[in-house]
């Protein structure tokens, strides 16, 4: 029978007594930490919204081949392009690859072959195909480019059926439609490579069939614009280049999907004007990363040059961390990794480095290599040996595999 406080013994009394004592004085404690956290200080993000958990994926390790690229849309599903290889070590010529499709299926947990439009490649080509997930079993293959006459195939069935399309630009388009990529194209040589090309444009991939369609609005980033190939979880694209008259790097940013651009410059190191820039948006800090070797030696493959923190959406930047090619970071393989408050991970050519402090301070991670960029389902990591892992908040991570072969040790958890 339950026993009532008021007629309880004295010893159960006391023990009541001081449990109430203890919630009286912890409970405010418990919600003034929340409300910090809430604010950016900690590391508790929410379960929901565009930085909330990470999509599932389900296992690919059974995968033929190796992945050539993976790519993912909004919803989680996904596109692999794979290269299934016979080698002869003594004639490489003898040798051949089939490229291969892939399709990841959310609802029903699983990859799915597809037929593929490419052919099949001598043993001494390399698989050089592009993959674009434009929206739900959407995509573009890219195949070409440089001296070989670029080719695109675009299948709008979820990769049951492709059909060729011309690569040359469709018109012109007011804004980016969703599900669809950014990218940049010599003006009027599609697939002309950017040193041959006095001028290049942002150029849109259309989810309705896959055409190029110049976008009406291009941001003042001087020839050569570098756009991101999709946008932020909040909605906003951007694109790199150099500030017209300043010879300065500057980023801009569109919130109306294209139809308008707002330029900043980048408070950058001296010297010459940084060959590419990433930018990247988290729970509550946008982060800017300056690529190119401080010295111009490049003792290290893509060199961090510079690092800014954005408190205030772009609209004014701060160096937290500059390069000088002997302090870690020295690499930058991506694009950075923000989380909550001022969390900010930098994925190097032989390990990761952690800031607590938005990029004044680092420590060595124990991850190893990676590379990391963006997708529409989230920050995608790609790892070696088949590891693959998706996060929307920099802290919380879904591992999967992808065409494991015969690797025993794919299986081993990220560390």
């Amino acid at each position: 029978m339950r026993v009532p406080v008021s007629r309880a013994p004295a010893p159960r009394r006391a023990l009541v007594a001081l449990l109430l004592a203890w919630l009286l004085l912890v409970w405010p404690l418990a919600a003034c930490t929340a409300g910090r956290e809430g604010a950016g200080g900690g590391e508790r993000p929410s379960a929901r919204g565009p930085f909330g958990d990470p999509p599932r994926i389900a296992d690919g390790a059974g995968l033929p081949g190796w992945v050539v690229e993976a790519d993912f849309d909004a919803s989680a599903g996904g596109f692999a392009l794979l290269a299934e290889c016979v080698n002869d070590p003594a004639r490489p010529e003898n040798g051949f690859c089939r490229q291969r499709v892939a399709v990841h299926d959310p609802a029903a947990g699983r990859w799915e072959p597809r037929a593929s439009p490419l052919p099949e490649l001598r043993g001494t080509e390399g698989a050089s195909a592009r993959l674009w997930v434009l929206g739900p079993g959407r995509a573009l293959i890219e195949d070409g480019g440089g001296d070989e006459p670029l080719r695109d195939w675009f299948t709008g069935d979820g990769g049951r059926s492709w059909r060729a399309v011309d690569p040359r630009p469709a018109g012109r388009t007011p804004d980016i439609p969703e599900g669809a990529v950014l990218t940049a194209e010599c003006a009027g040589a599609p697939g002309t490579a950017p040193e041959r090309c006095a001028g290049e444009r942002l150029v849109v991939l259309s989810p309705r069939d896959g055409r190029r369609r110049e976008l009406v609005a291009q941001p003042p980033l001087g020839p050569h614009p570098r756009p991101a190939r999709t946008a932020e979880p909040d909605g906003s694209w951007w694109a790199s280049g150099i500030l017209p008259g300043t010879g300065r790097t500057a980023v801009a940013v569109s919130r109306d999907a294209g139809r308008s651009w707002a330029v900043s410059p980048l408070p950058g190191p001296a010297g010459p004007p940084s060959r590419s820039v990433r930018v990247v948006v988290g729970p509550d800090a946008a982060y800017a990363a300056e690529t190119g070797a401080p010295d111009g030696r490049g003792q290290v493959l893509n060199p961090l040059r510079a690092l800014h923190r954005s408190l205030d959406g772009g609209r004014t930047w701060e160096r937290t961390w500059t390069g000088d090619g002997r302090r870690e970071p020295r690499s930058l393989e991506g694009v950075p990794v923000p989380g909550p408050g001022a969390r900010v991970e930098v994925p190097g050519q032989w390990s990761g480095h952690r800031s607590p402090d938005g990029g004044r301070t680092f420590r060595k991670l124990s991850d190893g290599t990676a590379y990391v960029r963006r997708t529409a389902a989230g920050l995608l990591r790609e790892g070696p040996r088949c590891r693959y892992a998706l996060t929307r908040d920099g802290v919380r991570w879904t591992d999967f595999l992808l065409a494991c072969g015969d690797d025993a040790g794919a299986g081993v958890p990220w560390s």
